[in-house]
């Protein structure tokens, strides 16, 4: 048997000064929301998710018996927890920045971008080969770090995978490697919101400057991003 992950992002899209880090209740919006793609959600041989109280929300709004998996936890944010993106920026605008910008950086004291990352390859390398097809709801981190091992691409990539409220990514384990697929599962007529800076940077109009400025695979790029 192959083995098919959905993975599922489990946030409420708040992308504002005053978004928190770290878990969280969703809104009647968000919940409605959940209730809407669950009516139009395909059977899974398996459902797991995350343990944030968030992430057991969507589940149920799903109308789904999802395994709790620890290894699925979303980032450590160290001091960080339960402050607002706005106080982080205004107490520590550098550390912020590094966070963004440096996959080895931990200015709050709790777990980096790399190892996020590698916490993430090595859940995927433990999926038994006769998973079948599987949903994972999770935070936005989790899917980044997927991405990043799934394409081979390296941690500082990991900011430039926009993961949208309810959106859905597929990897499909072929012999020794993952194929991406990227599928919307959210059926017609609800909405999302369209980030240009993904969760938690901060979006604010008439002003741009460059976050990243990267080196990948040898060649040079630069992403301009609204902040």
């Amino acid at each position: 048997m192959s083995v098919r992950l959905t993975f599922m992002c489990a946030t409420a899209g708040d992308t504002s000064r005053s978004a928190v880090f770290g878990d969280g209740l969703l809104s009647e919006h968000g919940l409605h929301e959940a209730r809407l793609v669950g009516a139009a959600l395909p059977p899974y041989s398996l459902a797991i998710r995350a343990p944030s109280t968030r992430c057991g929300q969507i589940a149920d709004a799903l109308g789904l018996n999802a395994t709790l998996e620890p290894a699925l936890r979303d980032f450590d944010y160290g001091t960080w927890r339960g402050r607002t993106v706005g106080e982080v920026t205004a107490h520590d605008p550098y550390g912020y920045g590094a966070w963004l910008t440096d996959p080895d950086a931990v200015p709050h004291g709790g777990e980096s971008v790399r190892q996020l990352c590698r916490r993430t390859a090595g859940w995927l390398s433990r999926v038994p080969p006769g998973t079948g097809d599987a949903l994972a709801i999770t935070e936005p981190a989790i899917i980044r770090a997927a991405l990043v091992h799934a394409l081979s691409a390296p941690p500082t990539a990991f900011w430039h995978f926009d993961v949208p409220p309810l959106s859905a990514v597929s990897l499909t384990l072929r012999g020794d490697h993952w194929d991406v697929r990227p599928g919307p599962v959210i059926p017609r007529g609800v909405g999302t919101t369209s980030r240009t800076v993904p969760m938690p940077c901060v979006a604010a109009r008439n002003q741009t400057t460059l976050l990243w400025d990267e080196t990948a695979n040898d060649e040079r790029y630069d992403l301009v991003a609204w902040v």
